[in-house]
């Protein structure tokens, strides 16, 4: 998304009771250079300029200061320093995140764990590796590779985003339907408390007592600990691994096949749908050899065994043509299935290149719903007047609508945002959830407030509390305040959208 050229000219960030701090910057500054070489300690406006936005760039302010520890004790001393003087902290990772989670917050510092970058063991025996949280998701699995062994979870920005990002958002990607998300593959990590405290969740076992903590941290969005230690869990590479391409001339009915092939007991280790307005930038962008006169294409992959994948691709490609698949290709080889996925896992950037920005929407439905949500986003691009590429994880019903726009049209990106809003809460009328990997941050806060009543959200404050009591680690994300909400829930009654009158209890 393109930057707007003044904090005025941004969307309103969320309100919060954020916590004056009780030091002045250049104390600060001085204190931490107690903990850090002064060379880590970033200050200036053109060193702070990187960090004042992830990849929700509409969103951005200047970071008060930046700090790029290297070990644990300094991240632990750095912590309790910012609890010491009420000072906000905001962990960042590679700054791939998509709904402004890691967006800095008035006189708050800026944790960046991009140092926090080595593999630290590959235990082939139990498989599992043990990593810094700024390795990159692809690098697990490029370290792996030679015990036979990988890590199945891969978003498509995974040569590029950490893994402490994807515990932070509980990341998914193209192979989630079979092998699951992040929380799915996570065996252990070591976070840091606002109090400075070192915690260890998970262990080497399979099963720990007590409360599971573990689960708690994955999505949780750099609210309640900062993540300076991750254990995964790897998987033996597949014997074989086949991907088919279908065309369809309809998006629903490559939505009906989708529901037909899990209906038969297939589970793919991958099933992803791009529509034509995608599926042709992806092509133009990664030539990998998509039909540019579909309206819409499956991508199916499965994996297994060679007797397995033999069985299942015939039973796989009857399904197919039975739900009116016009053309399917097989890949011959190992390349041929990287350049089919290369095209979908590009389909962002390459999507980037038809307007002058995008908005990447991420929401959640249940299967039986695709047509229908798929036909309430196109009526949708035809009010407001703004064309959507869809691409999404079929299996699971993650969505990601891009919609394009032009953030130098006068009220384009707020038109853009309400439409974007209106999409989620369209997945909510069908049963499903405002987001499925991106997480909150501050572009989904307002839908929290469609999507959960009033006792949902005060249990999320207490949980807040009970790791973060002074509200200062990454403030004003992901959970709203009851206040925003009442104030949300009147604006949509008054707008004769959508009621909700539980939010008049607030």
């Amino acid at each position: 998304m393109a930057m707007p050229e003044s904090m005025n000219d941004a969307p309103a960030f969320p309100e919060t009771a954020r916590p004056e701090a009780r030091i002045s910057r250049p104390a600060m500054i001085a204190a931490l250079r107690r903990i850090l070489p002064a060379e880590r300690i970033l200050h200036e406006d053109e060193d702070l300029r990187p960090y004042e936005c992830d990849a929700l760039s509409a969103y951005r302010r200047l970071p008060w200061l930046v700090v790029l520890p290297d070990t644990i004790e300094q991240v632990q001393a750095i912590a309790a320093l910012c609890r010491r003087h009420r000072v906000p902290l905001v962990a960042r990772g590679a700054g791939t995140g998509l709904a402004g989670g890691a967006l800095p917050v008035e006189h708050g510092l800026i944790l960046s764990l991009a140092r926090f970058n080595r593999i630290l063991d590959i235990d082939a025996d139990n498989a599992l590796a043990r990593v810094q949280p700024g390795v990159t998701n692809l690098a697990i699995s490029d370290a792996a590779r030679e015990y036979g062994l990988y890590y199945a979870p891969d978003p498509s920005s995974q040569i590029a985003c950490t893994i402490g990002g994807n515990v932070a958002e509980n990341s998914g990607g193209i192979h989630c339907l079979k092998y699951g998300l992040t929380v799915h593959n996570l065996q252990a990590l070591k976070i840091v408390t606002m109090d400075g405290e070192l915690l260890q969740l998970g262990g080497q076992g399979l099963e720990s007592p007590g409360y599971d903590l573990l689960a708690l941290m994955c999505g949780s969005e750099g609210m309640l600990g900062i993540i300076v230690e991750v254990s995964v869990r790897l998987l033996p590479l597949p014997q074989r691994a086949e991907v088919v391409m279908a065309s369809f001339d309809d998006v629903a009915r490559a939505g009906d096949a989708v529901s037909a092939i899990i209906g038969a007991g297939i589970i793919p280790a991958g099933l992803e749908i791009m529509d034509q307005l995608a599926l042709t930038a992806a092509e133009d962008f990664a030539a990998a050899g998509y039909p540019r006169d579909a309206a819409a294409i499956l991508l199916c992959e499965l994996d297994g065994t060679a007797e397995e994948v033999a069985a299942q691709m015939t039973q796989l490609e009857g399904l197919l043509r039975d739900r009116g698949a016009g053309r399917i290709r097989r890949s011959r080889d190992e390349a041929e299935r990287q350049r089919l996925w290369a095209g979908r896992k590009a389909a962002f950037p390459a999507v980037g290149r038809l307007a002058p920005d995008y908005y990447c929407m991420d929401g959640t439905i249940p299967r039986r719903a695709l047509a229908r949500v798929l036909s309430g986003i196109a009526a949708l691009s035809k009010e407001y007047g703004l064309p959507v590429a869809n691409v999404f994880h079929a299996g699971d019903g993650n969505l990601h609508p891009l919609i394009l726009y032009d953030a130098n049209r006068e009220g384009e990106l707020a038109r853009t945002e309400e439409f974007g809003a209106r999409i989620l809460e369209l997945c909510l009328e069908v049963g499903g959830t405002i987001t499925g990997e991106h997480g909150v941050g501050v572009e989904k806060i307002d839908q929290m407030c469609v999507q959960f009543g009033r006792a949902e959200l005060a249990q999320f404050h207490a949980l807040k509390a009970a790791f973060d009591g002074d509200g200062l680690l990454n403030p004003g994300k992901a959970v709203p305040t009851l206040h925003r909400c009442a104030e949300f829930g009147a604006m949509h009654v008054h707008g004769n959208r959508l009621p909700f009158p539980e939010l008049e209890r607030f």
